[in-house]
């Protein structure tokens, strides 16, 4: 009975650690879904912030923009600048043509073309990055902008935040059970193991 409770407790450190890493992969994302989609949209459904808001950033994430150096750039702003399309004052000037940015810290991040014009017609874009625990366990979904002429926010799609959500839920639930059960916590789990479950109990559930 001890070594079946063992070998079931092992497999499920093994799914729970698996999911865990998946989760919190850092991935490179490019910028509209395919290269050279930082252009003037065609209409407000072409527009990056659509893009955007089906999509789900985590901290550690690469946004990666291809384009024509020679014709763009991209300029990461304060807010009131990417409101105002003012391109006098960016935090960062990005001009190589295929411009790399990593989200290090949750919040949102706002983005507009350096080319005369391009931002007042809707080349802009504003990346809403969720922390660590949002990621997992906020069953609202984060804010991620839908404009074209202006700055107007509204929610995204709340499939991917709801699974992440209920995941989340099923190992802390999975995770309290072997941590309270006695007949699990008889068993002579290592330190190690021990360790491993407090990690990912607390950052699920926390």
């Amino acid at each position: 009975m001890a070594s079946h409770k063992a070998a079931l407790l092992s497999s499920i450190v093994i799914v729970i650690v698996s999911l865990f890493v998946t989760f919190t992969e850092a991935r490179d994302i490019t910028v509209g879904g395919k290269n050279y989609s930082w252009k003037i949209p065609s209409s407000e459904s072409d527009s990056l912030n659509k893009w955007a808001e089906s999509s789900r950033f985590r901290v550690g994430d690469t946004l990666v923009w291809t384009y024509d150096p020679k014709k763009d750039s991209v300029l990461q702003v304060i807010k009131k600048d990417y409101e105002t399309c003012n391109t006098s004052s960016p935090l960062v000037t990005y001009k190589d043509g295929n411009t790399k940015v990593k989200l290090d810290k949750s919040g949102p991040y706002y983005f507009i073309s350096g080319a005369d014009g391009h931002c007042e017609q809707g080349q802009k874009l504003i990346t809403v990055v969720m922390s660590m625990r949002s990621h997992f366990m906020d069953i609202s979904p984060a804010p991620s902008p839908v404009e074209f002429g202006g700055p107007a926010v509204a929610p995204t799609s709340t499939a991917g935040v709801n699974l992440r959500g209920s995941l989340g839920l099923i190992f802390g639930v999975l995770t309290g059970l072997i941590l309270n059960n006695p007949g699990f916590c008889s068993l002579k789990m290592g330190k190690s193991q021990r360790r491993l479950l407090d990690f990912i109990r607390i950052n699920l559930t926390a």
